[in-house]
């Protein structure tokens, strides 16, 4: 087949933070596919025809750019941050796996992107320096229970932890239950950054602990990265840095 489909990650927002590798792929393609804010990224040129559509219909997407590739179209598939983070690679591939036989001879890849909770943690420091879990807070595709265990069961290896998606106004309950969670597993002073909007004009960073933090401090452009109980803070002049020390000592390993 002439077609194929790349799954592409445009990064966190500055389009700097844009690879190159993505760059010459949206250059090669006939068609980009994706979630409308993010097509809205992409610029229009001759021979390009943009396909935007809504947050809730990754499948459908997926199956038309699979089906735009084997009438021989070059497709990206473009989402925000990584692709494979919460994100359209896993969608386009669950299309696959149900979709005609002939789809899988076509050429897929996966282009890497910066994702929103490595640029917040750069942005901060290295609140990430050490073993860390990322998990989604939506519970639109999985239910409410499992995503309550899996936030105990983090915080109590003490992983540094970043959440996506942590707080809709359809469902801001969410993150109020997370951060009662959180207080039930972890020390008043664990440090947990709020990180809305990095690498874009609007950016906002707050550091907080858990004691401090409340629900409104997060939206769904927020990544949350909460620390583990070895995080720190240097202060200095200007902004704060965050950073989980790459060692463990003896005296606090279980």
């Amino acid at each position: 087949m002439s077609g194929w489909v790349k799954i592409a990650g445009l990064g966190p927002g500055d389009e700097a933070l844009v690879t190159p590798e993505v760059t010459a792929a949206l250059a090669e393609a006939t068609d980009v596919v994706g979630y409308i804010p993010y097509v809205a990224r992409i610029s229009e040129r001759p021979g390009l025809t943009l396909h935007a559509s809504d947050n809730r219909v990754e499948i459908d997407r997926s199956q038309h750019a699979l089906q735009m590739a084997a009438d021989g179209k070059r497709v990206v598939v473009v989402s925000s941050g990584d692709p494979g983070v919460f994100a359209m690679a896993a969608a386009v591939f669950e299309a696959l796996e149900n979709g005609p036989a002939e789809w899988r001879g076509l050429q897929i890849d996966v282009l890497p992107g910066i994702t929103a909770m490595l640029a917040a943690s750069a942005r901060a420091g290295a609140p990430m320096g050490h073993d860390f879990c990322a998990i989604n807070l939506s519970d639109n595709l999985k239910p409410w229970s499992l995503i309550e265990k899996r936030l105990r069961l983090a915080a109590q290896a003490d992983f540094s932890m970043a959440f996506y998606n942590p707080r809709s106004k359809s469902r801001p309950e969410g993150f109020v239950k997370t951060l009662e969670i959180l207080r039930e597993e972890c020390e008043p002073e664990r440090l947990i950054l709020f990180a809305r909007a990095v690498s874009r004009a609007d950016e906002e960073m707050r550091i907080s602990t858990l004691a401090e933090a409340t629900p409104d401090m997060a939206d769904m452009q927020t990544v949350v990265i909460v620390g583990s109980s070895r995080t720190r803070v240097i202060e200095r002049d200007g902004a704060p840095i965050v950073y989980t020390p790459r060692f463990t000592p003896d005296e606090v390993q279980g």
